[in-house]
């Protein structure tokens, strides 16, 4: 016989005993994400108001700030909020929104990383019909899909998820919902739903990823063909960030969902969310737009 609980909700308890460590790490995650908030801020107001960064790269780098800002402030102000009270309890509906949003904005910025790399696509082997390829009713629909796959995403990993009989203990060892560390509290052979989910989920991932890399390689043989080593440089310098990008993405999703995770408290479960959660968000500024020569010159005019 299974020992079946009825949960109305869940204690997030990292590090339940010592509340020193609760304060440093609210004031290490307030840190990140008012350094996130700034950044991915300055770059959808800098695409916004100048007129030489309206084409469909900006586009999208404007629409990926605004789902960075969204994925980190979805689970970092409410933990910030939980470890300065003391406050650790969450509704299952609300646990479940929390998941239901995490998913979404995830699924949606994988899908915009996919548009991003096809826009790179046609920009560098089809010069001739970019602006017909990429017009502006094209990037709107394609930002649509990319909102649309990543609710439809969102929904199916929320259903395989709560649709399990959870057993014993409520305590969650996580500084927010997430489907691993929820998975560890179901009833045994309940998970499998979402298990079939996970993998299947971060098998199209991975096939995506490889058929980026094979495009690259056509990307990167079209390139050295440019005789203008300073025309290389410069197609290269658009297409490296974006390769990074998704390399981190990926691979912190990766690392989070299929690696182990354990019922009790565990600090390589708390760098692996902290990895995928935060890491982004944060970093995407900085490696996809930033220290682009184009928004650094409208920055300087901007400031």
């Amino acid at each position: 016989l299974t020992n079946v609980t009825l949960i109305t909700g869940f204690l997030l308890m990292v590090f339940p005993d010592d509340q020193m460590l609760q304060r440093l790490y609210a004031a290490f995650f307030s840190l990140v994400y008012l350094v996130a908030l700034v950044r991915n801020l300055l770059i959808i107001t800098l695409t916004t108001i100048d007129q030489h960064l309206q084409t469909p790269m900006y586009f999208f780098l404007k629409n990926l700030s605004l789902i960075d800002i969204c994925y980190i402030s979805v689970t970092v102000p409410k933990s910030i909020m939980n470890y300065l009270i003391n406050s650790n309890f969450f509704s299952f509906v609300g646990c479940a929104s929390k998941v239901f949003l995490v998913i979404v904005f995830a699924g949606i910025e994988l899908s915009l990383l996919l548009v991003m790399f096809y826009d790179r696509y046609a920009a560098i082997l089809c010069p001739l019909h970019y602006e017909a390829i990429m017009n502006g009713g094209i990037c709107v629909q394609m930002v649509t899909a990319s909102w649309f796959s990543g609710c439809v995403y969102g929904s199916i990993h929320v259903a395989g998820t709560f649709s399990v009989l959870f057993c014993g203990s409520n305590i969650v060892h996580q500084f927010f919902c997430d489907i691993p560390s929820l998975l560890t509290l179901a009833c045994s052979g309940d998970q499998i739903l979402e298990y079939v989910f996970i993998i299947v989920s971060c098998c199209f991932a991975f096939v995506c990823f490889i058929f980026m890399v094979v495009s690259y390689v056509y990307i990167v043989s079209t390139v050295l063909r440019i005789p203008s080593s300073q025309g290389r440089f410069k197609t290269f310098s658009t297409c490296m960030p974006h390769v990074n990008v998704v390399t981190l993405f990926l691979s912190s999703g990766f690392i989070a969902y299929l690696g182990l995770n354990s019922k009790s408290p565990s600090s390589l479960n708390l760098f692996m969310s902290v990895l995928y959660s935060l890491l982004p968000p944060s970093l995407n500024p900085v490696i996809y737009s930033l220290r682009n020569k184009d928004m650094k010159a409208v920055l300087r005019i901007f400031l």
